[in-house]
């Protein structure tokens, strides 16, 4: 499901997709009859980090972008793995992305076709699907990694279940890059992707 301009959704409305997001889901109940059925899917959502679409233009203040981004609870943004900002290029940055070269679509499917075999000999399913006590088993990470990590979380003031699923991600990352153990370089990537928590915790400072 993809939805676009995310901001402009009632937060309600967001609020609701928050079960199926995480259990995979959703629960209706009705006077003393209770249903239950599938609800697995991947959102897809985007949004502008500020009403002008640029958080650094000077057009609007600090507490003007934090109203604005309010409007995605908390709760339902820590349900989302991966957020990407997407900058505005320069031509020069365009001319070089137009010469880089590109992996083969090919290529990177055999990547994830790999990991997701790992992943299921490993724990019999998928990374996204591991409970809390099997990210403790399978997502370990040094000592000096975990301080990093907590260090970062306290900064960036992430949640406990945005801890959760950055362990996935940053196991997922390994997956494919082949890697037994989740390193460095793999939790950077995995923060990485939490893009508009940067952008929040930056406007908070």
């Amino acid at each position: 499901m993809f939805l676009d301009e995310l901001t402009e959704f009632p937060r309600k409305v967001l609020d609701v997709l928050r079960e199926p997001l995480e259990a995979g889901e959703i629960t209706i109940s009705r006077a003393a009859q209770k249903a239950v059925f599938p609800a697995r899917f991947q959102l897809i959502a985007a949004l502008n980090p500020s009403p002008s679409g640029d958080v650094n233009d000077g057009r609007h203040t600090p507490d003007q972008i934090l109203k604005y981004l309010n409007r995605v609870s908390g709760p339902f943004l820590d349900r989302i793995d991966l957020q990407v900002d997407v900058p505005r290029l320069s031509k020069q940055d365009l001319q070089l992305a137009r010469t880089q070269p590109v992996e083969n679509s090919q290529q990177v499917r055999q990547q994830v076709l790999t990991a997701m075999a790992v992943q299921y000999e490993r724990a019999g399913k998928l990374n996204a699907e591991l409970s809390n006590a099997e990210v403790k088993q399978f997502c370990i990470l040094s000592e000096s990694d975990q301080q990093f990590l907590d260090m970062v979380l306290e900064k960036l003031r992430l949640s406990i279940r945005t801890y959760q699923r950055l362990l996935k991600v940053a196991r997922t990352i390994a997956d494919l890059a082949g890697q037994e153990d989740i390193k460095r370089q793999h939790l950077s990537e995995a923060l990485g992707y939490r893009a508009l928590d940067r952008i929040i915790a930056n406007l908070l400072r």
